[in-house]
């Protein structure tokens, strides 16, 4: 089985708790890449790796009636219930499975492109600005998120238990801001330059989800991409691993005593 095939099954996997269990993660994410590509009224917006919806919802709301929202994702649950969501909401946006290596979707029909967390994922991820570059009108925009350092206590106590029982190709996408392009502004910026984009710029801010306990937290593990790091802990070693992970998560806790993590985000944004 390939990457993306891998990345697919597990967000079908994902798609009925995604974002979906109390904590402010996701959705702030996605409303400040939003925010920074400032889109608007009228535009044509393409968000890739729509998920949920984080930023296409925003999306729609920032180029009003008389613009349109295009979103795909590799994942088909997850496409189908942000239709049914934006079905709810009485909301018109068109929804596709689709890969974000290789969208299939006409050059040149796009003013905006936004892709939230999703790059780190894919095999190639300079080919894909590419293909997403093609898509663009002369002088359109892109934007994508990334994730930045997150705090060392965490990353060394929490996530460090998580990595140590799972194989090398199980995919920890916060620790992507931490090696290769991902691991800098300076970095994201070459390659969208490389891609072709102009104008290339970053805009830095910080999520700070916080859990109501341990079990809190291992609610929202297993409604992400850490859900495959628990998948692959064999049976007899669950209950002494989650013991050890959840001994670490309540020795992360902030100065009011909430357990949690700041994750610093990176929005990479240029120009065609």
């Amino acid at each position: 089985m390939n990457q993306q095939q891998r990345v697919a099954d597990l967000f079908d996997e994902l798609a009925d708790s995604y974002d979906a269990v109390g904590v402010e993660f996701f959705q702030p994410i996605g409303s400040g890449l939003v925010a920074a590509l400032a889109p608007l009224p009228e535009e044509r917006a393409l968000d890739i790796g729509c998920g949920r919806g984080a930023v296409l919802f925003p999306l729609t709301a920032g180029v009003g009636p008389a613009g349109s929202v295009t979103g795909i994702d590799l994942s088909a649950r997850m496409v189908q219930a942000t239709a049914d969501a934006a079905t709810q909401a009485g909301l018109d946006v068109d929804l596709r499975v689709d890969d974000a290596m290789a969208p299939d979707l006409p050059a040149r029909s796009y003013d905006l492109v936004a892709s939230s967390l999703v790059l780190f994922f894919l095999p190639d991820p300079l080919a894909a600005l590419e293909a997403w570059r093609a898509l663009l009108v002369e002088g359109g925009r892109v934007g994508v998120s990334t994730f930045g350092p997150y705090d060392d206590r965490w990353a060394d106590g929490v996530d460090a238990v998580l990595r140590a029982h799972s194989p090398a190709e199980v995919i920890d996408a916060r620790t992507t801001g931490r090696q290769g392009p991902f691991r800098s502004n300076e970095g994201m910026e070459q390659l969208l330059t490389n891609a072709g984009f102009h104008n290339v710029r970053t805009v830095n801010s910080v999520v700070k989800p916080r859990f109501d306990d341990c079990q809190h937290w291992y609610d929202w593990s297993m409604s992400v991409a850490q859900r495959q790091f628990w998948q692959v802990i064999p049976g007899e070693q669950l209950e002494e691993t989650k013991a050890a992970v959840f001994a670490a998560v309540d020795q992360c806790r902030d100065e009011y005593g909430r357990i949690g993590f700041d994750q610093w985000i990176r929005y990479t944004l240029g120009e065609r």
